[in-house]
């Protein structure tokens, strides 16, 4: 079953959403982390989000959307960005991030990825693989960053995993909305 326009606009829309919230996020959270080598990484990653909501944003103008459209994501998954938002401890923020959002995205993407039409949505897909190929190296500097600063670790395992468990598929985090019934008229 591949996704109609709508669907895909609904999810793009979304995936831009989460894209600022997060981006906006890690530039509330730079001032007030004290760790120098982390607001390096945060400052990093904010600009990659800010290039991935751009891309999403063009591609809801071609979807019918509007240009840099967005689309709160469901109740459930909004509110745990909010809670995640909150984070105040580093060893937290770092973790939740890339122990939690980034597997979060990564999920998602893919869930939309097997669903849509590779042909239909090619603009969509190479948008969703250069963002896959982004969010790994994210990772890969997460990883330097633990091996430089092992003393960043984090008190809480499970935290990053809650916000993981938000969205366990795309229909957890996209409100998708139903296709206008053709018109008896025409």
């Amino acid at each position: 079953m591949t996704l109609t326009v709508r669907a895909r606009a609904d999810a793009v829309a979304t995936f831009r959403f989460v894209s600022v919230h997060l981006m906006e996020t890690l530039a509330r959270w730079v001032p007030t982390t004290p760790e120098l080598e982390v607001k390096v990484l945060f400052g990093r990653h904010i600009w990659e989000l800010a290039q991935h909501a751009d891309a999403f944003g063009r591609r809801t103008a071609e979807l019918r959307l509007g240009p840099h459209a967005s689309r709160e994501p469901v109740t459930t998954f909004r509110q745990a960005l909010e809670r995640f938002a909150a984070t105040a401890e580093t060893a937290a923020r770092v973790d939740g991030f890339y122990a939690g959002a980034v597997p979060l995205l990564e999920r998602l993407y893919r869930d939309y990825l097997a669903r849509t039409d590779a042909l239909l949505d090619e603009p969509s897909v190479r948008i969703l693989e250069r963002a896959l190929a982004d969010l790994a190296r994210l990772q890969g500097e997460r990883e330097e960053l633990r091996r430089e600063r092992p003393e960043i670790a984090l008190s809480d395992p499970d935290g990053p995993q809650r916000l993981a468990r938000a969205a366990q598929t795309l229909d957890a985090a996209v409100d998708f909305r139903p296709t206008a019934p053709p018109d008896a008229a025409a």
